[in-house]
Parts: structure tokens; C-alpha cells; sequence
């Protein structure tokens, strides 16, 4: 398995990461895709990726909750970052109009900004989605058949949405803890949905699946996903694993280099 979103830099990981770590391996999981938030959590990403080389990847983008006054000077840290770093993705980017409305122009131009960037260094985008479907589709509407690819990270729209992403091209859903909430309506989604589309990811350390949530999540836990999916796709689990891995490694295909 791969987990294809996973914040391990947190801070909420510092007591235990090492041991945290060790339980993901234990459990499968073969790779761990780090996506950044910000310009601040820039040091902490890739001294972890640097204490587990092979295993844990770094994707360097501006999210946009943290889309702020500085944004401009955040995205050249960005930009310089793709000229010199080893990212496998550029993410985590996106639209997001849950908490706050005031900074959407803001994240409007930063977002299509390092879209634009995906393009530039030939790397698949980690898009946040959240209250912000339509704005999101719109802002890729510009670069419609220019050979964009990546994941909608934490997907939970409907089976129009989903079926308006895979006709754009290129993109993966990213499915996590949230298929295991009990009146999520997503499982009923995905039996629509090719698992060929499909990649799993953990968020950690958000959005815990059950019988943990409410506690920290943690990349283990993709396990639980991928047991939720046997259900969904009536496959085996040996199966879900080889065919979501195989997704993740299509489309980031700078894991193995």
C-alpha cells in the first residue's frame, strides 16, 4: 500500500514518529507522500524525508487555508524550491471556502499559479477541494487538455463530480478515513467508480478512520481504507493493494527514482 497523503511532519507526530513509522511498515505500507502546507513546515517535511529516504517523499506546494497577505513571498520559496528541491508532486494546493471567504482572490491566483508550475516541472498536483467544487473546475478550465495529472485529495463529492474530474483527465480520486464514516454516502459513490481511479491516502494526522476516530490518525491506518474498499469493489484486499499501489506509482512516478 501507499499512502498518498500524509502530514507525519506534524507536530503531532514528535513524541512517537519514529515508532509511528514503524507501525505503518508493519502493516504494508511501502511508501508515505508528504505534502506541504506552507513556507514554515518547509524544514520539518524534508528532515523527515531526509531520515527516510525511499520511503517518505516530500511535495512542495502552498495550501491554500494558508494563503495569506505573504502568499507572494511564500511562492517564490515555492518556486525556488521546484528549481532545486526533490519533490514528487506539487501539492498540497487547491480552493478552499469552508472557513474563510476573504482570501479566495488570493488563493484564486496561487492556486492557478502552481497549476501552471505542475505543467512547467512535469509534476502531478495534490488539489484540496473543499467547499469549492465549481470554483476548483473552473480554475482548470485554462489548462483543459495541456496534459495535467494529479490527485483530488480527500474526495467526497457526488458521482457527477467525481464523473467531471476523470472526464477532465488525468486525475485520481484520493479516498481516506472519511469511506469509513457511517453516513459519509461515499462507499455508495465509489461502487460508480472504477477502482482504477481510485488512490488511498490517510491525511494524517486528520480525519482518523473508525474504530479510531477521534483520535490521531496515522499512515497505518490506510489498511482500514483499503479493508473498507474490499467491501465497496467485492475484491480481495491483496487485490485493492495491487491495483491502488499501481495507481499511485502511474502517477507519481518520481517515487522509485
Amino acid at each position: 500500500m501507499i499512502d498518498t497523503h500524509s502530514h507525519l511532519y506534524s507536530e503531532e507526530f514528535d513524541a512517537d514518529r519514529d515508532e509511528m513509522i514503524a507501525r505503518s511498515k508493519a502493516a504494508g505500507v511501502e511508501h508515505i507522500i508528504l505534502p506541504n502546507v506552507d513556507i514554515y513546515s518547509l524544514p520539518r517535511m524534508i528532515e523527515l524525508k531526509s531520515q527516510y529516504p525511499g520511503y517518505c517523499h516530500a511535495a512542495i506546494g502552498l495550501h491554500p487555508t494558508y494563503v495569506k497577505e505573504d502568499y507572494e513571498t511564500q511562492l517564490i520559496t515555492v518556486r525556488a524550491e521546484l528549481q532545486f528541491g526533490n519533490y514528487v508532486a506539487l501539492g498540497e494546493v487547491g480552493i478552499d471556502l469552508y472557513w474563510d471567504k476573504t482570501y479566495y482572490p488570493q488563493q484564486l491566483k496561487a492556486f492557478q499559479q502552481q497549476v501552471q508550475w505542475s505543467l512547467d516541472f512535469d509534476l502531478p498536483l495534490i488539489i484540496h477541494v473543499r467547499n469549492s467544487f465549481r470554483e476548483t473546475m473552473e480554475a482548470l478550465e485554462p489548462f483543459r487538455n495541456k496534459g495535467l495529472r494529479g490527485v483530488f485529495h480527500s474526495f467526497i463529492g457526488t458521482v457527477e463530480e467525481a464523473n467531471e474530474i476523470l472526464a477532465f483527465g488525468g486525475f485520481k480520486l484520493g479516498i481516506n478515513g472519511i469511506l469509513t464514516f457511517k453516513n459519509s454516502g461515499l462507499a455508495e459513490v465509489l461502487k460508480q467508480i472504477d477502482l482504477n481511479h481510485i488512490l488511498l491516502e490517510t491525511d494524517a494526522p486528520y480525519l482518523t478512520p473508525t474504530p479510531h476516530r477521534g483520535k490521531r490518525n496515522e499512515s497505518a491506518y490506510v489498511s482500514l481504507i483499503c479493508e473498507k474498499l474490499v467491501d465497496v469493489y467485492n475484491l480481495s484486499p491483496q487485490e485493492i493493494d495491487r491495483i491502488t499501489t499501481q495507481n499511485a506509482l502511474n502517477l507519481f512516478t518520481r517515487i522509485n527514482l
